[in-house]
């Protein structure tokens, strides 16, 4: 019994010892830490009672502790902060000691979300750490370049663009969506195969032997790689062959690993350049060698933030934080510029990093958005890449259309940040962007040979993402439309709900028009609707698709289905009615509220290449608040972001 008293106890010791004698003149507590207390004295109090008074009672309590004192909700809502060192200790199994029958998991659970309840923390302030990793998801990950992110580097670094075939496989998604997640982005050796091919011919390709023959685009990368010649080949240079290398292995690694090299890492690198000098006898032979060894590196291939001494929530570094800036704008690596300003350590001031960001919004480089981010928010990262749609019933659609439609949604998202338009245009815009024939395949006049251009609408049928081919033909059957589909699609990736897979043993909807069946898509699915398993999701789902049924399988405008007139109202569960896709958008900004706090979420998660929980709320809200004061403008959203504390601070394990 005694035994079972002194380790028990050694839990209420942790629990009531840290937080010192509560003052029997306590301050007045706000309602929501009583209403804390109130809980502390329902849910708690009994297991302290239960586990701890026997031993912790009275003026000859172990530890010289009197557990008495802290018998009351008011009494544990007084002691404050100090109820996080005690969560510190308990999540680190450090109490109840180790051969204590200590406290049962469901006297844990209670005792954890009683202390993650405590109003008033700073949750904006707050990260993933060794104790609270494994509850919260906010644990950032080391992570190699994503297939964008590698084939955007590479083209900013040596200045020629990979093909296609030529990349590693393409990545998977994690967290909220995004295949920026460290934890999906495994490497395989089918990757390792593919970056030191890639390596090899991205060098050999922009550095020959002689300059003689090459294009414009190889003379450009070899100016801009060998910036530094030796006087064996300039003989107005005072360098020899080693001073010239260094010099050229340093600019170019220093782009390409996001930082300054140690003397350490350049003597290595001149090491390979040595080797291969002394075997080819060569400079620009040699030279080639260390160039190749930097892009096959983790300095380049990972997002590399090096732990500090300290550990524990630190500010992540500005070579750091310019690495992180680039890679959410331009889905690539810092410029120069970005370099310096780390290099000075004037990234880190507010004014100077805002200024960045629109900088780097202007430059053509920031399409990136669209393609990287806006593709996937948009579910669209693989359009075109899988199940096509029928040819008998839509012989026009091609692997060129395809890729126009595609393009279409990279150029809708990356010009709303590009031109800092409001938000709400991703939902309802006066303009498309369109070239010549995405323009014919919309009905729209342009001339033959347009190039890709916003084109100014008549009417709002057009305008925003929902009516875009690519969402259109993505959200459809390969043989017709389907308003569940383009339905479900807009409450999940434009209003942010979640629809629940359809329940089993459901059976599809009805293809067939036989004698007595309903002859319209719309009469199919009020049968449908009419099974009391499928209408709570289908009532929600349905009418926003049929706001959208005057657009066919690939996107085109058509006024009749099978025969039968388009019939394109609908009526929501908040008996709102609309009929057509300009109706529909108005219906939608109504609830534009729910459009942003969405969006924002999905950037901030693509951002931070995570999933988000509690902790990011803060950051959701105060991106919402700037939105709202600068009147919907969406480019603030990058700065808040770039701005905000999970962004630029990083939880670093300790060794010691």
């Amino acid at each position: 019994m005694r035994r079972e008293c002194i380790t028990a106890a050694s839990f209420c010791y942790l629990i009531c010892g840290l937080l010192g004698p509560v003052s029997s003149q306590a301050a007045e507590l706000s309602p929501e830490m009583q209403k804390w207390g109130d809980h502390y004295a329902r849910d708690i109090l009994p297991i302290v009672k239960s586990r701890c008074l026997e031993c912790h009672n009275g003026e000859d309590a172990d530890g010289e502790f009197d557990l008495a004192k802290y018998t009351s909700g008011e009494a544990a809502a007084d002691a404050g902060d100090l109820w996080e060192r005690v969560a510190r200790r308990v999540r680190q199994n450090e109490m109840p000691p180790q051969g204590s029958p200590g406290l049962s998991d469901p006297q844990k659970g209670a005792f954890y979300h009683w202390l993650d309840s405590r109003p008033g923390q700073d949750l904006c302030t707050q990260l993933a750490s060794d104790e609270t990793q494994s509850w919260y998801r906010g644990h950032v990950m080391s992570r190699r370049l994503t297939r964008t992110e590698y084939r955007n580097a590479t083209r900013d670094l040596v200045g020629i663009e990979l093909p296609p075939g030529a990349l590693p496989p393409s990545d998977g998604a994690g967290g909220e969506g995004f295949d920026t997640v460290g934890d999906s982005l495994f490497t395989s050796p089918i990757h390792l195969e593919a970056y030191l091919m890639a390596a090899d011919r991205l060098i050999e390709t922009a550095v020959p032997d002689q300059a003689e023959g090459a294009t414009e685009s190889v003379l450009a990368a070899r100016r801009r790689i060998l910036g530094t010649l030796p006087k064996s080949l300039d003989p107005a240079s005072a360098l020899d062959d080693r001073a010239a290398a260094k010099a050229n292995v340093e600019a170019f690694a220093k782009r390409a690993w996001r930082r300054p090299l140690t003397p350490e890492e350049t003597e290595r690198l001149l090491a390979i350049f040595d080797a291969a000098l002394a075997r080819t006898g060569s400079f620009v032979a040699a030279q080639r060698e260390p160039l190749k060894a930097v892009l096959v590196s983790p300095h380049f291939l990972f997002v590399v933030e090096s732990e500090p001494e300290a550990g524990g929530v630190q500010r992540i570094s500005p070579h750091q934080l310019a690495t992180r800036v680039a890679l959410l704008v331009w889905s690539s690596i810092p410029d120069d510029r970005l370099l310096q300003l780390a290099d000075s350590g004037a990234l880190y001031e507010d004014d100077v990093l805002r200024g960045e960001v629109r900088r780097m919004l202007a430059d053509p480089k920031a399409q990136a958005l669209g393609e990287n981010f806006g593709l996937q928010w948009l579910g669209l990262k693989e359009f075109g890449n899988g199940p096509k749609p029928d040819s008998e019933v839509f012989p026009e659609y091609n692997d060129a259309l395809a890729a126009e439609m595609r393009e279409e949604a990279i150029r809708t998202v990356a010009s709303v940040f590009r031109e800092d338009a409001p938000l709400t245009d991703l939902i309802d815009a006066d303009y498309i962007y369109a070239n010549a024939h995405l323009a014919k395949h919309y009905g729209l006049d342009l001339p033959e040979d347009a190039s890709w251009q916003q084109v100014k609408l008549d009417s709002r049928q057009r305008g925003g993402v929902l009516t875009m081919a690519s969402v259109l033909t993505s959200a459809s059957y390969p043989r017709r439309t389907s308003p569940v589909l383009r339905g479900r699609w807009i409450l999940e990736e434009v209003l942010g709900a979640r629809v629940p897979p359809p329940p089993p043993n459901v059976p599809a909807l009805e293809e067939e028009h036989g004698e007595g069946k309903a002859t319209t898509l719309r009469e199919r699915l009020e049968l449908h609707r009419q099974k009391a398993e499928c209408a709570s999701c289908h009532n929600r789902m349905d009418p926003l698709g049929f706001g959208l049924e005057n657009f066919d399988g690939i996107g085109r405008w058509r006024e009749s289905d099978n025969g039968q007139p388009i019939d394109s109202a609908g009526k929501l569960p908040s008996g709102d009615t609309f009929s057509g896709p300009e109706e529909l958008k108005v219906i939608l900004l109504k609830r534009s509220g729910e459009f942003q706090k969405h969006f924002v979420r999905k950037l901030l998660g693509f951002a931070l290449g995570r999933e988000l929980n509690k902790f990011d709320n803060c950051v959701v809200d105060h991106c919402l608040k700037r939105l709202k004061e600068e009147d919907l403008k969406s480019a603030v959203l990058i700065e808040e972001i770039a701005l905000s504390y999970p962004f630029q601070h990083r939880y670093f394990k300790s060794d010691k």
